[in-house]
């Protein structure tokens, strides 16, 4: 009796101790995972402020002498494209094509602002104007946030996947069904935010030279 009494005496202390351990395991994978939601709202939040500088933006620009008008309606059918692409902001997707969606039209965006930020530069006389001085400091310091979020959350979804993938972490995660979160990709100058230097004066020396 006293020797199946301390079996099942020890196989109810293992199973508090497996219990514990799932707890610990699963508390963990729920710590990471609320990092990287909390840092995809970050990166929706600097994204939101973008698109919310650029109606101002082009209406600024539009307002020079013979502003090329392709380049305007580029940057204003971007913008939009990126409207479409509807994603929870609070939470970080788990569906890859999603997330390539996502990341495609943000980086159609980057690259419409950079072609209109180049063509502005031969329009000199912006270069007085107040309101779009202020939005040049504005698009500059976001594009830079953008550029460190997105390398944030890089890093959390990294230590999140990583976690869930190794065993043991990966017997928790299967059986509480989390996902891996896809990461920011680096294309076509995404890697860096775009080129924004209104110093006219020092472009047209360059140019002449």
């Amino acid at each position: 009796m006293k020797s199946a009494l301390a079996v099942l005496l020890g196989l109810a202390a293992l199973v508090v101790l497996l219990l514990i351990w799932a707890v610990g395991m699963n508390n963990k994978i729920v710590r990471l995972d609320q990092r990287v939601d909390a840092q995809w709202a970050q990166v929706q939040n600097v994204y939101q402020r973008r698109a919310d500088l650029i109606p101002n933006l082009v209406k600024t620009v539009e307002g020079a002498a013979n502003f090329e008008k392709s380049t305007l309606t580029e940057v204003v059918n971007a913008r939009a494209s990126v409207g479409k692409v509807q994603i929870d902001a609070s939470k970080a997707p788990t569906d890859p094509q999603k997330f390539q969606q996502f990341q495609a039209a943000q980086d159609q965006l980057s690259s419409a602002l950079s072609r209109l930020l180049v063509v502005v530069e031969r329009y000199p006389e912006l270069k007085a104007n107040q309101n779009f001085l202020s939005l040049q400091a504005q698009l500059e310091g976001t594009e830079n946030r953008i550029s460190v979020e997105r390398g944030s959350f890089n890093e959390m979804t990294r230590q999140y996947d990583t976690y869930i993938k190794q065993f043991p972490g990966s017997i928790i995660a299967g059986f509480r069904n989390f996902q891996p979160k896809p990461y920011f990709q680096a294309t076509a100058g995404s890697e860096k935010p775009p080129e924004v230097n209104f110093n006219f004066g020092n472009s047209s020396r360059a140019t002449n030279k």
